[in-house]
């Protein structure tokens, strides 16, 4: 059976459904799936194409003769219950020294056992995987996802079968010219279920989507219910709330409510226990409110001026070994390094982050940047790496959206300004404040430099952000540390300044001259420098370090000092503290 399973799953005959986003909360019944999975390397493909097929031309008639209908003679080369494990989630490069480099595809394989309760439905949740999959369960391809960093799920109400039932999951992390990210990226391909896979139980009509709002004088909920109308009801017990309505035909109602809620911030990170039922569902949350703007060259919480005091964040995790977060633990021990360098602003850098990441960040009292990997140079004329694109935006932003502490969605890092960047990337503007006009958005932009001394901040994105944001990398890629003191900016008036990128490099412990690169005299120097240079421009209201750790990289080989890290860390890997760490507290201790 296992092995027929795995041949049911192996050609991809035709366009098979996509996975759709889910909002998982609290109250949800589930099962967690995370363990060790058998897994089977593949990197030629062979559980998909026939030796002779070219990749353009797979057959129906080849997969049904071939493969799904054998008989006991038919020689068949793998076996999962014979091969290794590995742990879900996370990822395959640092688990196996083999798979350590590796990008190509893997097969993933569990058993699952079920027992059938009636009246509810099932669905498969998967938090993310890398960067592309196929799932099948019991002989049925469940469907496909593409994107490496955002959830989907496939229902699986009339897949699942009493008592075992055979899981397993394609996962490919190859690049590519038309993805994104596309071929080249600074930071390291992880492969594999990154993040967790839950089998969630709901009522046969649910809660399949809600949205909570605060425009300082009412609280809106909108909820959306999944497999018919009925009514709804929102409970927020502390402010007294408690309504119910009817949806209408199309499952949907919406609630607004006068309210004067305690404020969510960096200093009182408040959140309120709120409940939605709909027919037999309930789910609970726990949200904050909070308004955030722009006037002027300020940004304003809660109708108050903040600087932003913030960090640049990968999602991967501390240790000797680091590969993929895989759990709050490892969350955890970011934001409490970032919360001790005196940060209220994190910036999740170049792709969403994990829930648990942002759910916990809400909950210390980081507000947070959100991003997309439109990194570098796409495929800026392709109409398939735009839907790719646009999709992750909108699973990240749904996944999302309740969470007081993200008030900025990015589009992109450092793009070239061509027309046809601007197209797409103007297409993804106008469609995140179609789906969500309550946040700011902004892309982490680059300077000109038409005199060196006199940086230009030129971009026509700007006319599209609520904020001026741009990296540059005086006294590392540009100069030493004293061509600081000499910089006079241009950045156009009328929209605050934060700083995504700023920054050097240096190997922890690694001691020498202010002169001397990736030392940390060198980068302790750069870091007084940088800062004192920024904290001139008129219309900076936040700065965000590059960043908080080291992280893996291919790109950054030097043996003996990178050897596969990018070294711009003010930690290290294993969470040691360099010299430039306190520089950075020391400026956000006396803002």
């Amino acid at each position: 059976m296992m092995k027929r399973l795995l041949l049911a799953l192996l050609l991809i005959i035709a366009p098979l459904p996509a996975a759709e986003a889910f909002p998982l909360a609290d109250g949800r019944e589930y099962v967690s799936l995370g363990g060790r999975w058998n897994y089977i390397v593949d990197p030629m493909d062979t559980g998909i194409y026939k030796y002779h097929m070219t990749l353009q031309k797979p057959t129906k008639r080849y997969f049904a003769d071939r493969h799904f209908y054998q008989d006991k003679t038919t020689l068949i080369e793998y076996d999962f219950d014979k091969a290794p494990t590995l742990e879900v989630p996370g990822d395959w490069n640092s688990q196996s020294e083999r798979l350590y480099y590796y990008e190509g595809s893997v097969w993933y394989k569990r058993t699952v056992d079920f027992h059938r309760v009636p009246g509810r439905r099932w669905f498969l949740y998967f938090g993310a995987v890398n960067y592309q999959c196929m799932v099948g369960l019991n002989n049925t391809i469940l469907g496909t996802h593409k994107g490496g960093f955002t959830p989907f799920w496939f229902e699986v109400t009339d897949v699942l079968e009493e008592g075992p039932n055979s899981l397993i999951v394609w996962v490919n992390n190859s690049r590519g010219v038309s993805e994104v990210p596309t071929i080249n990226y600074d930071w390291w391909n992880y492969g594999g279920i990154t993040r967790d896979v839950l089998l969630v139980s709901v009522p046969e009509v649910f809660v399949k989507d809600y949205r909570v709002g605060f425009d300082g004088r009412e609280i809106s909920v909108s909820v959306e219910l999944d497999g018919g109308k009925g009514c709804v009801s929102v409970e927020i017990p502390e402010l007294g709330i408690k309504k119910k309505a009817c949806t209408g035909n199309d499952g949907k109602a919406a609630f607004k409510f006068k309210a004067s809620p305690e404020r969510w911030s960096p200093d009182n990170p408040r959140l309120y226990d709120i409940s939605i039922s709909g027919g037999a569902d309930r789910i609970t949350d726990r949200v904050g409110f909070r308004t955030i703007k722009v006037e002027g060259e300020r940004i304003l919480l809660n109708d108050e001026p903040i600087f932003l005091k913030g960090v640049a964040v990968h999602d991967e995790n501390i240790g000797i070994n680091p590969g993929r977060c895989r759990n709050e633990e490892d969350a955890r021990e970011l934001l409490e390094a970032a919360k001790d360098m005196g940060c209220n602003f994190l910036r999740l850098a170049h792709y969403p982050h994990s829930e648990q990441m942002v759910r916990l960040a809400e909950k210390m009292g980081f507000l947070l940047w959100e991003e997309i990997p439109c990194y570098w140079n796409i495929d800026w004329s392709s109409e398939e790496t735009y839907a790719n694109a646009e999709n992750q935006l909108l699973e990240m932003i749904g996944r999302d959206a309740n969470r007081a502490a993200v008030i900025i969605w990015s589009m992109a890092n450092e793009t070239p300004c061509t027309p046809e960047r601007f197209a797409f990337l103007k297409r993804l503007f106008d469609k995140t404040r179609e789906v969500d006009p309550t946040r700011l958005v902004s892309a982490a932009l680059q300077k000109e430099k038409p005199d060196f001394y006199h940086p230009v901040i030129d971009d026509e994105l700007i006319a599209l952000t609520d904020i001026i944001s741009f990296n540059q990398y005086y006294g590392w890629y540009d100069g030493k540390p004293s061509v600081c003191d000499s910089i006079s900016w241009s950045i156009p008036a009328g929209k605050p300044v934060v700083i995504s990128e700023f920054g050097g490099g240096a190997l922890y412990g690694n001691h020498g001259s202010t002169s001397e690169m990736f030392t940390e005299e060198y980068l302790e120097l750069l870091y007084r420098k940088n800062l004192a240079m920024l904290s001139k421009i008129p219309a900076l209201c936040g700065l965000s370090p590059w960043c908080l750790k080291d992280f893996r990289s291919p790109k950054r080989p030097l043996s003996g000092i990178q050897d596969d890290f990018n070294r711009k860390g003010l930690i290290d890997e294993q969470g040691r503290r360099k010299k430039a760490f306190y520089v950075v507290k020391e400026y956000y201790e006396g803002l």
